[in-house]
């Protein structure tokens, strides 16, 4: 039960990157304790290959990121000047953003393998809860890619729908987890 409040402590706009660092590695810890008779070989790798593909695309990004922050008169000059209007993300902001999504990815793709490996059916149930708050910050990132278009602010609307639908959903999955635990229990 821990892993769910760890995981839906808060919506992907304000989960920091070492609280979702801290519940992952709990959450593969758990993954790696437990029996996976189901869990083919070919299943095992491609997990692995998600992890990898993960570091690979955060690693430099983040430290892109930091560097920019560090230096950012240097950083700048290996690219040429862009005409970016007053609104528009600075490079760090969208390291954040980028890495923010994929976090939840990778956090959506343990929560299902933990449902596959534990029995417990209804941790699946909670990644399908997740759906909606990744189609929410992609809404958010699809709307600052375009530098905040006022045309595309339908996108802030759909992207409030979908956190308020996302956070339901979660909420109605972490109960359904928490009676089949209880359920369990009996």
């Amino acid at each position: 039960m821990a892993a769910v409040g760890a995981i839906s402590a808060g919506s992907l706009s304000s989960h920091p990157s070492n609280c979702s660092i801290l519940s992952s590695s709990y959450l593969r810890r758990h993954l790696r304790s437990l029996p996976s008779p189901t869990l083919l070989t070919s299943e095992r790798r491609r997990w692995q290959g998600l992890n990898s593909i993960a570091l690979v695309v955060s690693g430099p990004s983040l430290a892109l990121a930091a560097y920019a922050c560090a230096f950012p008169f240097t950083a700048l000059a290996a690219f040429p000047p862009l005409e970016e209007p007053s609104n528009a993300l600075s490079l760090p902001t969208w390291a954040i953003h980028v890495s923010s999504v994929i976090e939840w990815v990778i956090a959506m793709a343990l929560v299902w393998e933990y449902g596959e490996k534990s029995g417990f059916k209804a941790w699946k149930g909670l990644s399908w809860g997740m759906v909606p708050l990744l189609g929410g910050a992609m809404c958010a990132c699809t709307w600052h890619f375009f530098y905040n278009s006022e045309s595309l602010e339908i996108l802030v609307a759909l992207q409030s729908a979908l956190t308020l639908v996302g956070n339901m959903t979660m909420c109605i999955a972490a109960f359904r987890i928490f009676k089949a635990y209880q359920g369990g229990a009996q």
